[in-house]
C-alpha cells in the first residue's frame, strides 16, 4: 500500500505542475489585465469574455496554495497579479463585499453581491497570506468577513441569506446560476462559508469566528444534512424548510471532508469525533452516485427516480479526496481503493492531454461534454489543484519515514 501512496503522490504531483503551467501559459490576460474570462477546449482564447469574482478568487486561491506548498516563486507571482486585480476591480470600496461580474476591460457589470463569491475571496485573500505575508491581504479578509456577518447572517434562524443587490438590498432573483432554485438559504453557499471561515480563522484565531464555524457545522448537521438518506439537502426557504429533493453526489462527497477540516480546526474534540462518523457516513451515502468505471455521477433527481449520469471534473476531484479522506478516518480499505480508481478515470477520461487541463466532463454517452468552457465564470484551476495538493499533503504525512532515534 505504501507503494501505491507513493506512486499516487508523484502522479498528483506531476499533475498538480501541469494544471498550473496550463493557467500560467493561457490565461494571463496581457490585452485586459488580470486573467481571461473565456478560453474553449481548443484554448482558443475569448479576450471579450467576462471577469467572474469566483473565476479570479479561485485563481488566486490555487495559485497561494500551490506556493505554500512547493515555494516555487512562479506560482507567487501569479497570485500577486491575481490579489492586486481583485483588489482593484472587484472590491466594492463603497459599500463592501466584491462585484459579481465584471466586462473583458474591468469594469462592473453585474454589482450583486452574491454571498458565496464573497466567501470564495476571504478564502483566497486568507491563503494568499499565508503565502505572501501581506497585511493587506489579511485585513481584507478580516474587513469582507464583518461585512458579510453584518449583512447576511441570520440573528433569528441562523445561517447566511444568499444574495443581495450593491446596496445589500433584497433581491427577487438570488441564483447562482440558472440551474439554481431561487431560494434563500443554499447549501452550496453555506459550505463555502464554512470553507472560508476556517482558512480565515487560521490567520485570525477571532472567538466570534470561532463561534460562527461552529454555529456552521451544527447548521449542516441540523438542517443540511438530510437525517433520514445522509446526503445534502440543496435549497431551503428562510426558515430552513428544504425546497429540494435532488442529490449532488460532488457535493456530498466535498462536504464529508471539508465539515471535518472545520471541525478540526477549531480543535473541539467532542465535535470532530462527530464529524468523523457524519464524515464516513457521507462517503458511504456518496459511493450510490459511482459508475462501474471508478467516475462519479453528477446527480439524482429522487421525485423522478434519475440519475443525471454526467461525468463532471469536479465531482470527480471531489472524490478523490473525500473518499480517501473516509479511507484515513475509517480504516476502509475500500475507501481508498475508491480514490484510487477515481483517479484513474481522470487520467482516462478527464485531462486534456493534448491541449492542457481539464475537460468540463464526460457525457453520459462517453464522450467529452460539448461546448464547455475549458476556463469561464465556473471552469476554474481550484477544484483539481485543490485536489492534487490536499492529497500531495496527506499522502506525505503517511508516508514519511519515521526519524531514527539513537
Amino acid at each position: 500500500m505504501k507503494l501505491d501512496l507513493a506512486k499516487y503522490k508523484e502522479e498528483l504531483s506531476s499533475e498538480l505542475e501541469n494544471i498550473l503551467s496550463y493557467w500560467k501559459n493561457f490565461t494571463v490576460d496581457e490585452v485586459n489585465g488580470g486573467f481571461v474570462g473565456k478560453i474553449d477546449n481548443d484554448n482558443n482564447i475569448d479576450y471579450t469574455g467576462p471577469k467572474g469574482s469566483v473565476l479570479n478568487a479561485r485563481i488566486l486561491w490555487s495559485f497561494s496554495s500551490a506556493y505554500n506548498l512547493k515555494g516555487n516563486a512562479d506560482d507567487l507571482a501569479i497570485a500577486d497579479r491575481a490579489f492586486q486585480y481583485i483588489l482593484n476591480h472587484f472590491i466594492d470600496d463603497e459599500f463592501g463585499g466584491v462585484y459579481w461580474l465584471l466586462d473583458a476591460k474591468g469594469n462592473p457589470i453585474d454589482t450583486k453581491k452574491q454571498v458565496y463569491a464573497i466567501a470564495f475571496t476571504i478564502y483566497a485573500f486568507s491563503e494568499y497570506f499565508i503565502a505572501s505575508n501581506n497585511n493587506l491581504a489579511k485585513d481584507k479578509a478580516i474587513e469582507l468577513y464583518k461585512n458579510l456577518v453584518a449583512n447576511s447572517y441570520d440573528n433569528e434562524k441562523g445561517g447566511y441569506f444568499e444574495a443581495f443587490s450593491r446596496e445589500w438590498k433584497s433581491l427577487d432573483d438570488l441564483r447562482l446560476s440558472e440551474k439554481d432554485a431561487n431560494e434563500k438559504k443554499t447549501m452550496n453557499t453555506h459550505l463555502h462559508v464554512l470553507e472560508a471561515f476556517t482558512t480565515l480563522y487560521k490567520i485570525w484565531p477571532n472567538e466570534d469566528l470561532r463561534r460562527k464555524i461552529i454555529a456552521l457545522i451544527h447548521d449542516f448537521t441540523s438542517h443540511i444534512i438530510n437525517e433520514q438518506t445522509g446526503n445534502l439537502v440543496l435549497f431551503f426557504d428562510e426558515n430552513w424548510i428544504p425546497k429540494s429533493d435532488i442529490i449532488s453526489y460532488g457535493h456530498d462527497i466535498e462536504a464529508a471532508w471539508l465539515l471535518l477540516e472545520a471541525a478540526e480546526a477549531v480543535h473541539d474534540e467532542a465535535l470532530i469525533e462527530h464529524i468523523k462518523s457524519t464524515s464516513v457516513k457521507m462517503a458511504e451515502v456518496a459511493k450510490n452516485g459511482l459508475d462501474a468505471d471508478g467516475s462519479l455521477w453528477y446527480e439524482y433527481e429522487s421525485s423522478t427516480n434519475h440519475f443525471i449520469k454526467e461525468k463532471h471534473w469536479w465531482v470527480q476531484a471531489e472524490a478523490m479526496v473525500g473518499f480517501f479522506n473516509a479511507w484515513q478516518v475509517s480504516a476502509d480499505e475500500r475507501f481508498l481503493e475508491t480514490s484510487l480508481k477515481n483517479w484513474a478515470f481522470v487520467k482516462r477520461k478527464i485531462i486534456n492531454y493534448p491541449k492542457g487541463e481539464w475537460f468540463w466532463g464526460i457525457s453520459e454517452q462517453d464522450e467529452v461534454m460539448p461546448g464547455e468552457d475549458k476556463v469561464g465564470v465556473w471552469k476554474c484551476p481550484y477544484h483539481n489543484s485543490r485536489a492534487c495538493i490536499e492529497l500531495i499533503k496527506r499522502i506525505g504525512q503517511l508516508i514519511l519515514p519515521k526519524a531514527s532515534t539513537l
